[in-house]
């Protein structure tokens, strides 16, 4: 939310400097994003009034005025070509020398052989509002001569603070002037809020239908009003440094009323309205909105309706049809609380977020709503004339939120703050605060919370606001002393963070991505698994779960080669939500956790040293044997050609681990890389943790003194035996004097012996405790080869 400083002092003006109430602000929870001047760095520019005007000789569009500037009779004489300049009127009137914003200085100048002494200005041109159309007109009650930045106090700062979704009560001037008034002790001012005489009759009528959803509905007729008067400039004024546009004088008082108090009101014009008001659901009709969009009001929208025809979207937006304009002479004001869960979720489902939605689905004071309309009636009577009717008040007591009584013990706040305050010092941060003490016991009391604090419910509320104004830096530093059970640590269960300091160290980098993905993407990635939607998503773009991590990672890598990153290593490790009906799902999903990778681009990092070749299956495949500790435990895991729709089917593999399927290797299928406009081939990996996380136990192996002998096998098979198959068998025949077994060649020709294939394998024998004899080594070869023959028709190159 952005204020004016100096509009928040009008209420509360302690004696700190903009620095400190920043930085008290902060501090106490209210945390401020930026701090920026009211205007721009403009001088010179001072209030003038154009005299006289004549019509260029040599121009059709300029104009030769005759403008004063200061107090004596002398008049300068201004080139212009705004559409208004008129004699009469008061505008700013940059004098030469002046500077204007981004440096812009005024010399004299000659247009069209006619001298310039200065330049008249529009709001756009001095930065201080959008209207660009014509000279920014000021009151004719302003001074001649008085230096702009004076007359408009401009020496002002403009705050912007993010606050929390629990305090929604600041979301006005009037809730950050309470905090800064508890915080330095100093009384608040609050705008006056008296009842308007009325002076007319004319009431319309409401019902509320939808009680569980609207608590309260206050509405008043005004009559006979001049909306063509112009907003006063001083509400002008507060209104842009907050923010928001002025719009004219019935919805800028709304937006004023809206920012001082905290409660958003919305005003129609009474001559459009047929018959009482209705609010209640909507009954998928269609509403035309003030930003001329058309929107379905859905069953469970909240709506705001005449006997006839919805009238606006409820806490949102106003209806067009039955918007205010400068002809308007009568209007309905109308006030009302609506419950935070009836409105929230209704402006994104629509894509309509306003101030009023932001408010409401926060939550709005229960008591505010008659002193909202008061205040409104009073500046509309004050600017625009007119005569109010009597208030239309339509209230469901039972839907009305309730004042939290809350108990706070002394005992529990020493505790939670680890320093004991005084329970008169207690009672005095909570009473400034606003809340009334019900009772106090010798150690505890109890606290009847205000309207404005709806988010007080529980002890844990009351001790954070004592912590809070009693000053977090005041607090003392403790280390709490409890009894902590230290978790059993189970050597052979690898957490995630090992995976991810190996992925690290083999340069892959971290990628967090959203767990709400594109339904197409992940379509294309996971067609097999169906996925859960989101019952309220942020986009379409993003309206369901991820069964797969790796929808984030193909993401992630497009943006990155779209902008010139042409070699990626990207992992992630998260929770995947697969739909389940078994026991133990919760909302009827499991999560999985699980690892994925990718990896694209050249085998090595660009260096004067290393080849331009690209990756492929067998880097990745080697990657993940490494980051994995497969040399450890190569015996547990296989690799077995498989298929899957979102991967080559020829580059494809299925993992397996202790006999059950743990993930999946392969190449990005061809047909989304094109369908994405992937102009490199990606290679990607996934696995599930829980089933990969157990490894053996580190044992000690004496290391041999006795020397290792060699022998190297070629294989001729049929192209169907893959190379696994044949390490698998090699090791079972060879005999426990094997020490390693390496594949260190596959070549393939239809001239190897009419087999197809031929396989290399690399046999190293050694003894723990003696030298093999070449008797063994020769049997333990001769097993090999006759195993190998028995089983896949292998036989021996020569």
């Amino acid at each position: 939310m952005k204020f004016s400083e100096s509009w928040l002092r009008e209420s509360v003006n302690p004696a700190i400097s903009t620095e400190e109430l920043v930085a008290q602000m902060t501090m106490a929870g209210l945390e401020v994003d930026s701090v920026e001047a009211a205007a721009a760095d403009i001088s010179g520019v001072v209030v003038g009034e154009i005299v006289s005007v004549e019509q260029h000789p040599d121009a059709d569009k300029l104009r030769v005025c005759q403008v004063a500037g200061d107090a004596s009779d002398t008049l300068f004489q201004v080139v212009c070509g705004a559409p208004n300049a008129r004699a009469g009127i008061k505008v700013p009137f940059a004098t030469v020398g002046a500077k204007l914003p981004e440096g812009f200085k005024i010399k004299k100048a000659k247009l069209r052989g006619v001298e310039s002494q200065g330049m008249l200005c529009a709001q756009a041109e001095l930065a201080l509002g959008d209207d660009d159309s014509g000279l920014w007109e000021l009151p004719l009650d302003a001074a001649v001569g008085q230096d702009l930045i004076d007359y408009l106090q401009l020496n002002d700062q403009i705050i912007e603070v993010d606050l929390t979704p629990n305090r929604a009560d600041c979301l006005s001037l009037l809730g950050l002037a309470r905090e800064v008034g508890v915080l330095n002790r100093e009384p608040v001012i609050a705008p006056e809020t008296a009842a308007v005489e009325v002076t007319c009759d004319d009431t319309v009528g409401v019902t509320i239908e939808a009680p569980e959803a609207c608590g309260r509905y206050v509405g008043r007729v005004v009559r006979n009003l001049d909306l063509s008067k112009p907003t006063p400039q001083w509400m002008q004024e507060k209104l842009r440094r907050s923010g928001i546009r002025s719009l004219g004088p019935a919805v800028d008082i709304t937006n004023y009323v809206m920012l001082e108090l905290g409660q958003p009101m919305h005003a129609f014009d009474l001559a459009k309205i047929s018959g009482d008001i209705v609010v209640r659901m909507g009954c998928n009709e269609k509403l035309v909105l003030l930003d001329d969009s058309t929107v379905t009001l859905a069953s469970d929208t909240l709506v705001i309706a005449d006997q006839t025809k919805p009238l606006a979207m409820a806490g949102i937006m106003g209806g067009n049809e039955s918007a205010v304009s400068d002809t308007t002479t009568d209007i309905l004001f109308e006030s009302a609380w609506f419950n935070p869960l009836a409105i929230a979720g209704k402006a994104r489902n629509y894509g309509k977020h306003t101030d009023s939605s932001h408010r409401f689905e926060r939550g709005v004071d229960s008591e505010l709503q008659i002193v909202a309309i008061e205040r409104a009636t009073q500046l509309m009577l004050a600017i625009c004339g007119g005569s109010a009717g009597p208030l239309s008040i339509a209230e469901k007591n039972d839907s009305l939120p309730k004042a939290a009584v809350i108990q706070l013990r002394d005992q529990h706040l020493a505790q939670q703050l680890g320093v004991s305050v005084s329970a008169e010092e207690v009672d005095e941060i909570l009473s400034r605060l606003g809340l009334l003490l019900q009772q106090r016991d010798n150690d505890a009391g109890l606290w009847l919370a205000p309207s404005w604090r709806f988010d007080l419910s529980i002890e844990q509320d009351l001790v954070e606001e004592v912590a809070r104004v009693y000053g977090y830096n005041n607090l003392p530093v403790t280390t709490p002393a409890m009894a902590v059970e230290l978790a059993v640590h189970q050597e052979a269960v690898k957490p995630p963070q090992y995976f991810r300091d190996r992925l690290v160290a083999n340069g892959y980098q971290e990628a967090i991505t959203y767990s709400f993905v594109d339904p197409e993407l992940r379509q294309a990635l996971d067609p097999e698994t169906a996925a859960v939607e989101v019952a309220n998503p942020i986009s379409q773009d993003l309206s369901v779960m991820r069964t797969s991590l790796w929808p984030g990672l193909v993401n992630t890598a497009i943006y990155n080669l779209n902008r010139q990153q042409t070699r990626l290593r990207l992992f992630e490790v998260g929770q995947c939500f697969i739909p389940s009906s078994s026991e133990g799902a919760v909302a009827g999903f499991q999560q999985n956790l699980m690892i994925a990778g990718l990896a694209c681009g050249s085998r090595n990092p660009l260096g004067w040293a290393s080849g331009k070749e690209e990756m492929d299956f067998y880097d990745l495949k080697g990657d993940f044997e490494s980051i994995f500790g497969l040399e450890e435990r190569a015996d547990l895991f296989k690799f077995e050609p498989f298929t899957h729709p979102a991967l080559h089917p020829g580059q494809t593999a299925r993992i397996i681990h202790k006999d059950q399927s743990v993930g999946l290797i392969g190449r990005l299928h061809p047909q989304i890389e094109a369908d994405y406009a992937i102009n490199k081939t990606v290679y990607l990996f996934e696995l599930d943790v829980d089933k990969i996380a157990e490894f053996a136990v580190p044992e000690c192996k004496d290391v041999s003194k006795f020397p290792e002998v060699r022998r190297d096998l070629a294989f001729t098979v049929g192209l169907s035996v893959s190379a696994d198959q044949l390490l698998t068998a090699t090791k079972s025949a060879a005999g426990d004097n094997l020490a390693t077994l390496k594949l260190f060649d596959v070549y393939h020709s239809k001239d190897i012996e009419n087999k197809g294939k031929s396989i290399a394998l690399g046999l190293t024998f050694q003894h723990a405790s003696r030298t093999l004899t070449d008797e063994e080594i020769n049997q333990s070869i001769n097993d090999v080869i006759e195993s190998l023959g028995k089983q896949f028709d292998a036989e021996l190159r020569s």
